[in-house]
């Protein structure tokens, strides 16, 4: 028998084959995964069906009571503020399409104005002996830390150079939302104090105690706030 006339064994499947097989069964699961995104999104199928579907789970401890506090003060007036934060970000040297940010910001938050009435001086109320008159002095309305409205307060739109969207790749940096928030903060206390919010509450608070001295049988009231 001559070497001719022997059975040539079955070749195994060239590189550029299994190449093709392998690039055939990545595109059948992809093909696979995208008709089930539009078909969940058009026959709003169950979400189990996505296999990127994210799931939330809360793990968070229980709440700890670090501290009770009584409190003697009279809330009298509140505002209510939007301010728009442009925040931007340079570089002395290079241009803000390589190096730089900017951002703008809405911050939505309240501030209230009290009158404390655990500040009122020694012999600050003076009554009558009759009981008919009364007067009393209270000291000027103070305005407490702004109280940011998280779900308010969003990012309009942000802007940043090529170095800033790589370094954003390789790091998480939340100062950068928390300096959004503070800027916007501190605006809002501001304006408050320059809006006239502790006059209204010291006038509120006059025609409260105004009311109230009254509905206790005092024919005249005197109220002084601010006066201490």
């Amino acid at each position: 028998m001559t070497g001719s006339d022997v059975q040539d064994s079955p070749r195994e499947p060239s590189v550029r084959s299994r190449r093709r097989g392998a690039g055939a069964a990545v595109a059948l699961v992809v093909v696979t995964v995208a008709v089930i995104l539009v078909a969940q999104r058009t026959l709003h199928l169950p979400g189990w069906l996505n296999p990127f579907a994210e799931t939330t789970k809360d793990r968070s401890g229980p709440v700890l009571l670090e501290s009770i506090r009584d409190l003697s003060r009279y809330e009298a007036a509140s505002g209510n503020f939007q301010v728009v934060v442009d925040l931007e970000k340079d570089s002395k040297y290079l241009p803000s399409a390589i190096r730089g940010s900017r951002t703008l910001f809405v911050g939505k938050g309240s501030v209230d104005a009290y009158v404390d009435f655990s500040k009122i001086a020694s012999g600050a109320l003076k009554v009558s002996d009759d009981r008919k008159t009364v007067e009393i002095s209270l000291p000027h309305a103070q305005l407490e830390k702004t109280n940011l409205d998280p779900k308010g307060s969003y990012a309009v739109s942000t802007s940043r150079g090529l170095t800033n969207r790589l370094g954003d790749v390789f790091s998480d940096n939340p100062n950068n939302q928390q300096q959004l928030y503070v800027l916007a903060a501190q605006k809002i206390q501001d304006a408050a104090t320059a809006s006239g919010l502790q006059s209204r509450a010291d006038q509120n608070t006059r025609l409260m105690l105004t009311n109230m001295l009254k509905a206790l049988g005092f024919t005249t009231v005197t109220v002084h706030v601010g006066d201490q």
